[in-house]
């Protein structure tokens, strides 16, 4: 019987999600405009890849893909730097007509949150979480 080989080097985090999208042009104005991410790459119409410095969000239209099923993933999140700027993301969120999910709220470990809904339903998640913020 063979030895399981050993785990490699911690990898450098969860930095890159893609998403589908239906409404693709107020998502892209929302993930821009609002949460101030910097287009990185449009290689087509259809695509695009943003970033914060230090991920990558890409967005893909919906284009012939059966959007029918039920979605899998929970939500995404922004790392916020304090407490307090997980209030006034929220205040700034809100003043320009993001549906809100959640009010922000204290966590049991000490993170602040909230919930909100891109123009697509997706849930985005502001959050300050102690170790990694």
């Amino acid at each position: 019987m063979s030895e399981l080989p050993v785990r490699p080097k911690p990898t450098g985090g969860m930095r890159h999600v893609a998403l589908f999208l239906e409404n693709f042009e107020a998502c892209e104005q929302f993930y821009t405009e609002l949460m101030g991410m910097k287009l990185e790459w449009r290689p087509d119409p259809d695509n695009l890849y943003l970033t914060s410095g230090n991920d990558n969000l890409a967005l893909h239209r919906a284009n012939n893909v059966d959007m029918s099923g039920f979605q899998r993933l929970d939500h995404i999140g922004f790392i916020i730097e304090s407490p307090e700027q997980v209030q006034a993301w929220y205040d700034y969120l809100l003043a320009h007509g993001v549906k809100m999910k959640t009010a922000p709220r204290q966590h049991r470990d000490g993170a602040h949150s909230f919930y909100c809904f891109d123009p697509d339903g997706n849930t985005v998640q502001i959050i300050y979480h102690p170790p990694i913020s």
